[in-house]
């Protein structure tokens, strides 16, 4: 690149965080607005729980009585769904969340999709709010393959990278495969460390494994870098 002139400027990449939350609540949000003729009306109630890690969303009619008619669970269902995509406390996607939605009203004239989808959207966010919310970061699984008298060094540093060490297995060749778990984010400067602690002699191979929540300093930080934006 430097050779045909050209400039590129870098970024670290972005980490995939998700939100989700730990607790149960309710939300509620009654939607109404007159402009002219024409007016908005719905009101929704639900609830929201955590389904397990990797569990997604679900969405459930609980309406007994037709208090909502049937037609308007898809705008309401949407709602949600828009603002999960957006994030609520840091804009990241939401995830493993249950909502079932139990009760509302409605109005003979102004109940309309549009007033049901904002209804079901600040429902959501007001439950999302009192539910104990918690940020997600991925953790990958690293195996790094090392000379045997860099294997102190190695853990040391995965460690400082709040890490945690799962094994060393010590081959033949005098090399040493060190397995470890690590928060994504604390390994993006990875390569040349491990370059710089091995002399270019080391590698590594790195897959995601699984979502954990972030500690609380990281995760005030993510939501006041978001209210900042």
């Amino acid at each position: 690149i430097r050779n045909q002139g050209v400039e590129v400027e870098t970024k670290p990449p972005k980490i995939a965080y998700h939100e989700t939350i730990q607790g149960k609540a309710e939300g509620h949000h009654r939607h109404k607005k007159q402009s002219g003729g024409a007016g908005q009306f719905g009101e929704v109630y639900l609830r929201i729980e955590p389904l397990e890690r990797g569990g997604g969303f679900e969405f459930v009619d609980k309406i007994v009585g037709g208090v909502i008619p049937k037609g308007f669970m898809p705008a309401i269902e949407k709602g949600i769904r828009d603002i999960m995509r957006q994030g609520i406390v840091a804009g990241y996607p939401i995830e493993d969340v249950r909502v079932e939605v139990f009760d509302g009203k409605t109005h003979s004239v102004d109940s309309k999709e549009i007033a049901f989808k904002t209804a079901g959207k600040l429902a959501f966010k007001e439950a999302f709010l009192k539910a104990r919310p918690a940020i997600l970061e991925p953790i990958v699984n690293i195996e790094v393959t090392t000379p045997g008298d860099s294997v102190g060094s190695i853990t040391g540093d995965l460690s400082s990278r709040r890490g945690r060490v799962l094994g060393t297995d010590v081959m033949s060749s005098g090399a040493a495969v060190v397995k470890a778990s690590v928060p994504l984010a604390d390994m993006m400067d990875y390569e040349p460390a491990l370059k710089s602690m091995t002399k270019g002699r080391g590698s590594f191979t790195m897959e995601l494994s699984h979502y954990d929540p972030v500690p609380p300093r990281i995760a005030q930080d993510l939501v006041a870098k978001f209210g900042s934006e």
